[in-house]
């Protein structure tokens, strides 16, 4: 087993070296955001420099390059998928588009920050599901199921707790909820998964008519700037989003560097990215552990640490050293996996505590 005193560095790998992370300011280290410390992918970001020539022109509303270029990738019919400003975007827009006959949306807590905005800014009714441990609990949420529920949103991987649920949970939940009720599965995080148990929406959503899954290309694809995201998502529910979110389409350069990374020779260059992820993950991980702070299990790019009371205390700890976290008060703090330096910073802050 590795020193947990150590911290990944790219640089010991000769194939990770034109994929090293981006240097910080010196003056600040956000670890707080949940993006990605690498520059894009490199034949990605090639593609983009030569779109800018293209900038004094409007894209395309429709998105039909980048939704024929998903459906191939995903083997899926076009009128299924969805393409928008972020993951985040998109969820909203489908909540908006499921009223207003039915008011309540039923999500977990703790998860992610924006779900009540959503709620609220879709004049929907909250119905918050507490956690058991770090993990959606399922029994809860589908008995909190109700005939005024317009959906139910899963967050998998969890943020911020990175827990992430199996095919045998995530498949007996979605078969105990009525098929008049979607089932929002948030995958935001999906491509930085390591289990191989862990769910993945799009399989699951096969035979089932009442499934909406939603992906980016903010976190992996390391394009949090372009802001773009897809659904795939039943044709009419698909069809009544689009008209809802006519006007919130991906720009010009999002829906080039989007298009581009769905190519099969990208593949390779997002693999060794995760895995360097899920490797400076691990190492973190155990690092914090060895330092007396408790890390739950994560399947994404960030750490949890659940240590209550003393989480606003460690992010001012934090941010005095130069460094943002992102803190939970009276739960615990978010901090997003980061470059070799980065990670060296953090860790000195928790010795010193």
């Amino acid at each position: 087993m590795s020193n947990p005193s150590d911290t990944f560095d790219l640089a010991d790998s000769a194939d990770l070296a034109e994929l090293a992370p981006l240097a910080e300011p010196a003056e600040l280290i956000d670890l707080s955001m949940n993006e990605s410390p690498y520059a894009p992918l490199p034949s990605v970001q090639a593609v983009v420099e030569k779109a800018v020539a293209q900038l004094h022109r409007y894209p395309p509303h429709t998105a039909a390059g980048l939704v024929t270029a998903l459906a191939q990738r995903l083997d899926a019919p076009a009128e299924e998928i969805l393409v928008g400003p972020g993951s985040a975007g998109l969820c909203q827009n489908l909540i908006q588009s499921l009223g207003p006959q039915r008011r309540q949306v039923v999500y977990p807590e703790l998860s992610f920050e924006a779900y009540p905005l959503m709620v609220f800014n879709t004049g929907s009714q909250p119905v918050p599901v507490p956690l058991t441990g770090y993990a959606h609990d399922l029994d809860a949420m589908a008995a909190a199921v109700t005939e005024d529920t317009r959906c139910v949103l899963v967050c998998n991987p969890n943020n911020p707790t990175g827990d992430v649920l199996r095919t045998e949970q995530l498949a007996a939940f979605l078969d105990r909820i009525p098929s008049e009720v979607l089932v929002i599965i948030d995958e935001a995080y999906r491509e930085y998964v390591t289990d191989p148990e862990a769910a993945d929406g799009l399989a699951l959503r096969q035979g089932r008519d009442n499934v909406c899954v939603l992906r980016t290309f903010s976190k992996a694809y390391g394009l949090a700037t372009l802001r773009v995201g897809y659904a795939l998502a039943p044709a009419a529910v698909a069809q009544r989003a689009r008209m809802t979110g006519l006007v919130f389409y991906p720009g010009g350069l999002g829906q080039v560097a989007a298009t581009a990374s769905l190519r099969p020779e990208v593949d390779q260059e997002l693999l060794t990215r995760c895995a360097a992820n899920a490797e400076a993950r691990t190492r973190l991980a155990e690092s914090l552990r060895a330092l007396g702070l408790p890390v739950a299990p994560s399947q994404t790019n960030f750490l949890w640490a659940p240590i209550g009371a003393e989480a606003e205390n460690l992010a001012a700890r934090c941010r005095a050293a130069g460094i943002l976290v992102r803190p939970y008060p009276g739960l615990g703090v978010r901090i997003t996996i980061g470059s070799a330096e980065a990670n060296e910073r953090l860790l000195a802050v928790a010795s010193a505590g």
